[in-house]
């Protein structure tokens, strides 16, 4: 993207800024409460309006895309909140994932990936616990059998030992070549586990560079991951 802008009424949420993922990348956009990374994947995702120069995927310029075009493009996003069907089953919300691709999907590759759903597979989603409720959306994400994956604060409300698995989760479809752009507070452990990374700060990228570096960086140490500055 470049110069992206969005606007709430008189509000600037997004300043124009520029944000690349390459093919294979896992990129992460941290960022206070209200810095605009939420905006930011709604954007790409044409939930809201945006203005930009260009917003542009695998080479197609998708700044006037209608937002149920984009998943059967491979752009599909994860929400904050996880954004399942409560009233339905596991197996239901899966087939809903398939269905926005365009296709039947393959269940039992995700029953693979996290075997819990597959013991519930016939329980309502919205009887899940929160794990489990988070485990399902990105279950139900990749049913869409994604190119480019945006995953918004998925370790939000989770206990330790769940953020720990989802975590683990995000590593193996990254290590299958599914690009990700992750929002994530947990600054630590997202820039752990990303190639590169953005800080976003009131509506402005303010920082940018290798994953490692920003780990590094006494303002990103102090701001975000609670550590003094040296």
């Amino acid at each position: 993207m470049k110069n992206l802008e969005v606007h709430y009424g008189g509000i600037r949420a997004v300043k124009g800024i520029d944000l690349e993922v390459a093919e294979g990348e896992l990129v992460t956009l941290i960022g206070a409460n209200g810095a605009g990374k939420t905006s930011t994947l709604k954007a790409i995702c044409r939930l809201i309006a945006s203005r930009a120069n260009a917003l542009s995927y695998a080479g197609e310029d998708i700044s006037h895309s209608q937002v149920h075009e984009l998943p059967r493009k491979g752009l599909v996003m994860v929400p904050e909140g996880r954004g399942i069907f409560p009233q339905l089953t596991v197996e239901e919300n899966l087939a809903m994932g398939a269905y926005a691709r365009g296709g039947a999907g393959n269940t039992d590759k995700q029953f693979a990936t996290f075997p819990r759903l597959k013991e519930r597979r016939t329980q309502v989603a919205g009887t899940l616990s929160g794990g489990e409720q988070q485990m399902l959306a990105i279950a139900r994400a990749l049913m869409g059998d994604p190119k480019l994956l945006l995953l918004d604060e998925p370790s939000m409300g989770l206990a330790p030992m769940m953020v720990a698995r989802i975590f683990e989760v995000v590593r193996e479809i990254a290590a299958r070549g599914v690009t990700i752009l992750l929002v994530e507070q947990n600054a630590r452990l997202a820039l752990e586990l990303a190639h590169r990374g953005y800080v976003m700060e009131s509506g402005e990228i303010s920082l940018s560079g290798k994953a490692s570096e920003l780990l590094d960086n006494p303002r990103v140490r102090e701001a975000y991951l609670g550590e003094d500055a040296v």
